[in-house]
């Protein structure tokens, strides 16, 4: 199995998951379906926590997919919500120019930047974050084609993802927290699962969803309910819209109690790439990186109704 094949594997029991939560997605693929266009998924995002002690953040779920290949492409940052994320590109693929893997878009809370009573309620779970992927697994990673054995570390990856990180989190955290910044709660009680998946519009190749305005307004009649605004003006180097965020029972603790409460979760993105030119060469290429204005009001929806 080529490292390849087994992102493949990864991604399709991730997307199970996503799927599974977020009835929006099964929308999209009828109205693609009916329309007889293809379905390609731009890119993934996962959200998480910067912590020392243990150490969390980008790392925690970047790492896995750089031993698999993945590669760093680009930096982003934003301020007013204390946020950074990095953009990794996928490994290559044969035959040249068939692209089936998606770009990977990672962020993170910068908690360093809240105030002190903020990071107290964050550390009722993040002070009891798991223990980090080994060294040995990231090494079976790295050499997956060589291996005999790939159902455990692929399990062990489903798990990372899948399976919150610390244990169910107070409900008084999470409230509190959500007061001073909304991704933070979505993180404590998601975990690593994943935020979005994206269809992107660029590969639907009809021309009844050519475009991301065809597009939405097929979901919209469909009865998806969407984003009211596109992010990106007709022509530019990126177009975004969303639908809204599911709001599904997440796992919590009350008075030392299990419990559940309703928080919402995932959206399903849709994204319109554009050229941009090579200034040395003069050469057109399709745009593939993303736009810091556009993914922080993307960030917004899962903003709690």
């Amino acid at each position: 199995m080529t490292n390849v094949e087994f992102l493949q594997h990864l991604f399709n029991q991730l997307w199970g998951a996503y799927r599974t939560r977020v009835a929006y997605v099964r929308d999209y693929e009828q109205v693609v379906a009916s329309a007889g266009a293809e379905f390609l998924n731009d890119h993934i995002a996962f959200r998480s926590v910067a912590w020392q002690q243990p150490s969390a953040g980008i790392s925690s779920i970047s790492r896995p997919f750089e031993a698999l290949g993945y590669r760093p492409a680009a930096c982003y940052h934003f301020p007013d919500k204390h946020l950074q994320a990095i953009h990794l590109e996928p490994p290559a693929e044969e035959p040249p120019g068939h692209r089936s893997l998606p770009k990977l878009f990672v962020s993170e809370l910068q908690a360093w930047k809240l105030d002190e009573a903020a990071r107290h309620h964050l550390a009722h779970s993040l002070n009891h974050h798991r223990p980090p992927l080994s060294i040995d697994l990231l090494d079976q990673l790295a050499h997956i084609d060589s291996i005999d054995h790939r159902k455990e570390p692929l399990e062990t990856l489903v798990a990372w993802f899948l399976e919150r990180p610390w244990p169910a989190p107070e409900k008084s955290d999470v409230e509190s927290i959500a007061e001073i910044s909304q991704y933070a709660a979505w993180v404590l009680v998601h975990g690593y699962a994943v935020n979005h998946f994206t269809g992107l519009v660029n590969a639907h190749g009809v021309e009844s969803l050519a475009t991301i305005e065809k597009t939405v307004a097929g979901l919209q009649a469909a009865g998806v309910p969407m984003k009211p605004e596109i992010e990106g003006v007709v022509g530019s180097r990126l177009r975004q819209t969303a639908t809204e965020a599911v709001v599904v029972d997440v796992e919590i603790t009350e008075a030392g109690q299990s419990a559940s409460m309703p928080w919402t979760y995932a959206y399903f993105e849709l994204a319109e790439r554009g050229e941009v030119i090579d200034l040395a060469t003069g050469e057109a290429s399709r745009f593939e990186g993303f736009l810091g204005p556009q993914a922080t009001q993307l960030f917004d929806m899962t903003r709690r109704p």
